[in-house]
């Protein structure tokens, strides 16, 4: 058995051991995150506890293979993050957006001014507790892990001898990050008591809103009653109607259903099925006619079908739909338009990403020759993109290299590995299309690829801090620090909540969803949702989550280059 005892004994730098040593730091913190207290769970940063435990027990890696997988894991989980918000991330500042937005920011604001105070209050760079371990702090306290990874390699960017400093930022992250997940959950409860906020009145609310939304597409049968619009053809009615909508089929007296092309005329007393926003409803009622409630489309009444259809060729992906002219050349109507589970109206100028669903209505040989001509292929869509991918990390380490020369700093600021590639994942995401390069990514490979980059990183960080931790961290200065983290965690909460609902009037569970969202921190959101029954707080963190998570990791760096 001494090859055993000599593959697990700690100090061994094999890279057998070290691979055996990760796998067990890895798949022991991920189980040990799913246990559940009080209904909260730390999840895969759980890895981070296993990893000091073991680094405290003597075992040790190589250092250039250590700062080579935490780095790489770094990147690998910032840039999956970025793919992933990256196509909501504008789009989030739409309408309601603004003020979560808003209220986000300044709770980051918050998180810094208050870091700061602590800061100076306990002494200064003369106190306890260095600006390094207190940004350490600051990022457990908000749960941000890319947080800490920016300003841990900002930091070994201007110090290249300064590892031992950084590794007093993964310390601090440990001592605070705890109590980080449970200040959210408790600010919840808070707000909720001292607004006396009812439950059940909040989720009426949300079903209130449902029922007016309008922003999804809406289906209506139409009869032509005004003579006006007697003979006019479909190209001279959007000439007159300026809003987004499709006239999918057209039902004449004799129970003939077509599909109209740019040619095709309505005539009195046709029956139309008109998909358009359902604030545009009254318009289309003014000027064809009233609505037929009960009007059922039945396939046998002509020869017309409706399909989804998968955009998977890449020859299509950023393709405007209007250009693909789909009466003249298919003599088929797109009604919809379904891109991620959010149906968008199919206006002309609206841009196809691979991965959209078409709704499509006409022939069946018709709509079968598109499918071939659009891929239409689920195979194709779990084939991962890599090209994409490698490009953006290559693009991204490119620009996060770049030398920014602000007033103040005493060196040039760099995006670094961890906000150089957010920033390119983030618009490759976003404008990716336009350039024809695949952004799309199935959820499952996204996810992946994020927590095998989150896994190695913490994996790192832990067995790297973990010789020093327990004689740093549990003592008098630890519990100072655990102190400073929850004050960290819990004013700047308490203060954007009682905002965004005394002043903006939100939605409980809305506010609880951006607590989440701005902390970054999905034990939280688990948490939120599972009490309010619904996925409006997953809304409103995905509201805010973009920006916060960038924010949150420039204001990290930020504050190691102006005051390091």
């Amino acid at each position: 058995m001494d090859w055993l005892i000599d593959l697990i004994r700690p100090f061994n730098d094999s890279l057998a051991s070290t691979i055996v040593l990760y796998s067990f730091v890895i798949f022991t913190g991920i189980c040990l995150g799913k246990i559940k207290i009080f209904g909260v769970s730390l999840g895969v940063t759980f890895v981070l506890f296993v990893g000091i435990l073991m680094g405290h027990f003597g075992y040790r890696v190589d250092g250039n293979v250590l700062h080579f997988l935490r780095e790489f894991g770094l990147i690998l989980f910032i840039f999956s993050i970025g793919m992933q918000v990256g196509p909501g991330f504008f789009s989030s500042f739409k309408e309601g957006g603004v003020k979560m937005n808003v209220l986000a920011v300044t709770g980051i604001c918050l998180n810094v001014v208050i870091m700061l105070a602590i800061y100076f209050i306990q002494g200064g760079s003369e106190g306890n507790t260095s600006i390094s371990q207190m940004v350490g702090i600051m990022s457990g306290a908000v749960t941000n892990t890319p947080g800490l990874g920016a300003a841990q390699q900002t930091y070994l960017q201007i110090n290249p001898d300064g590892y031992d400093v950084s590794q007093q930022m993964s310390m601090g992250y440990a001592a605070a990050y705890p109590l980080g997940v449970i200040g959210i959950i408790l600010t919840m409860i808070i707000l909720r008591k001292i607004f006396k906020i009812d439950p059940n009145k909040e989720i009426q609310e949300i079903e209130n809103d449902e029922k007016s939304s309008q922003l999804a597409p809406h289906i209506l049968s139409l009869r032509v009653t005004n003579k006006m619009v007697d003979g006019l053809s479909m190209r001279k009615l959007h000439m007159l109607i300026s809003c987004d909508y499709v006239i999918s089929r057209i039902e004449k007296p004799d129970g003939t259903v077509i599909i109209p092309t740019s040619q095709d005329v309505l005539n009195y007393n046709d029956i139309c099925l008109v998909i358009c926003s359902q604030q545009d409803e009254e318009l289309f009622t003014r000027f064809i006619g009233p609505i037929i409630p009960d009007k059922t489309w039945e396939r046998e009444k002509g020869p017309v079908v409706s399909r989804r259809i998968l955009v998977t060729n890449t020859e299509y992906n950023g393709t405007k739909l209007g250009s693909l002219r789909l009466h003249s050349a298919y003599k088929l109507n797109v009604t919809r338009v379904n891109r991620s589970g959010v149906d968008l109206v199919a206006s002309p100028n609206l841009r196809l990403q691979i991965g959209d669903r078409l709704t499509v209505v006409g022939k069946l040989d018709d709509i079968n020759n598109l499918a071939g001509r659009m891929g239409n292929s689920m195979k194709r869509l779990n084939e991962p993109n890599l090209i994409t991918m490698f490009i953006g990390i290559f693009l991204g380490i490119l620009v996060g290299s770049i030398p920014l020369q602000f007033p103040g700093m005493s060196v040039p600021m760099k995006l670094g590995l961890a906000g150089g590639p957010l920033v390119v994942a983030i618009l490759i995401g976003a404008y990716g299309h336009k350039f024809h390069l695949v952004t799309y990514t199935n959820s499952s490979a996204n996810l992946l690829l994020r927590e095998i980059g989150i896994c190695l990183f913490l994996a790192s960080v832990g067995i790297a801090a973990g010789k020093d931790f327990f004689a740093t961290v549990f003592n008098q200065q630890g519990a100072m620090w655990v102190l400073y983290g929850f004050i960290i965690t819990v004013i700047p909460l308490l203060v954007t909540s009682i905002i965004a609902r005394a002043k903006y009037k939100l939605n409980y569970f809305s506010i609880i969803g951006m607590m989440s969202g701005n902390y970054t921190d999905p034990p939280a959101l688990a948490y939120a949702n599972k009490y309010a029954g619904s996925d409006t707080p997953a809304v409103a963190y995905s509201t805010v989550y973009p920006l916060t998570m960038f924010m949150r990791v420039i204001a990290a760096q930020l504050v190691i280059l102006f005051f390091v």
